[in-house]
């Protein structure tokens, strides 16, 4: 099921794109990180109720979101240049043994298929050391059913490097942002949470 998601937002919230009976924003945990997170998303999600890199941004406090691909808009890449910045993704090159941990993550915020776009296209990305996060349990709900094993949404992929880097402690209120998100989309789509076999909300 493709994104109904009305261009003016009529009857939805403008901070996580939600029917304004179903609105998220005040239920957001507030989360301190010691990292910094930098989302490059592609142009094409921006409007999508099902992105979950929204999510991510009320939440984290430390959380900045660049678009990425839209027709006459530059993307400045001279923050990639910034020091101890890495990447998650499963291609990146392992940072070195002795690397202090990063000051700052780099996430892709879009399909498979264009998250690779972004790394092979955005200058500076494919130096950077990286994290490579396990594959999800094959049981995880979803929205979106991704192409490969390893695939995850955003906010998963923030949440797992996060827990990598500072603790589980850190993560876990994401990780429940994420499932109260999958909720309430499936309510929005009449599913109770058994039927989260949807696909590009």
């Amino acid at each position: 099921m493709r994104s109904s998601t009305p261009a003016d937002l009529a009857g939805r919230c403008r901070g996580c794109y939600l029917p304004l009976a179903l609105c998220l924003c005040a239920e957001a945990p507030q989360v301190d990180t010691r990292t910094d997170v930098f989302v490059i998303r592609h142009h094409k999600e921006t409007h999508k109720s099902t992105n979950t890199a929204r999510i991510a941004g009320l939440a984290l406090k430390r959380c900045r979101i660049v678009p990425y691909g839209a027709p006459g808009v530059a993307f400045e890449p001279s923050v990639l240049a910034e020091p101890n910045t890495w990447i998650v993704f499963p291609e990146a090159p392992a940072p070195a043994p002795d690397a202090p941990p990063p000051e700052r993550l780099v996430i892709l915020d879009g399909s498979w298929a264009q998250a690779r776009r972004m790394y092979q296209r955005i200058p500076g990305l494919l130096r950077l050391p990286g994290i490579a996060l396990p594959p999800p349990a094959p049981d995880t709900r979803r929205l979106r059913q991704p192409p490969h094993p390893y695939g995850m949404s955003t906010v998963e992929a923030i949440a797992g490097a996060l827990a990598l880097l500072e603790g589980e402690e850190v993560a876990r209120p994401l990780y429940a942002l994420h499932e109260l998100m999958i909720d309430r989309v499936l309510s929005c789509r009449g599913l109770g949470p058994a039927h989260d076999e949807g696909d590009d909300a």
